[in-house]
């Protein structure tokens, strides 16, 4: 198996324990950069639509099968398939997000709590948006 990554993330996040465990829990505003290869294929999105971005959470922990949701001990802990914790075999980030503004490849976004830098590996429209 082979990913490649079409894009990356350009935000202010750095710390993954300091930053919001999900995007509408107050991410600040981020920028997904594509690669020249993909831009035909961005074809649709507009500013205002949402998106599905999956991203490859690079600096999560790998080897994570068991955790307290959220991080918090309070709860009881549980499979990490779950749950949306980062730390899992493969660490494949599920973000919604709202196209706040579009130059060329630079797609500026809301409610992405990912890490700067982090790699984009797929985008798709909303589960509801068949129409398209």
């Amino acid at each position: 198996m082979q990913l490649v990554a079409i894009g990356r993330v350009r935000s202010p996040l750095t710390d993954a324990a300091t930053g919001p465990k999900q995007g509408h829990e107050g991410s600040p505003p981020a920028q997904i950069v594509f690669d020249p290869a993909v831009a035909e294929g961005l074809e649709g999105f507009e500013v205002g639509g949402e998106m599905i971005v999956l991203t490859w959470l690079d600096r999560a922990a790998r080897d994570v099968l068991r955790v307290h949701p959220r991080g918090d001990r309070r709860n009881a802990e549980t499979g990490v398939f779950r749950t949306r914790s980062p730390a899992r075999p493969n660490p494949i980030g599920l973000h919604r997000v709202w196209i706040e503004s579009i130059d060329g490849l630079c797609f500026g976004v809301r409610d992405l709590e990912a890490l700067d830098g982090t790699p984009v590996v797929d985008v798709k429209p909303p589960l509801d948006d068949w129409e398209r």
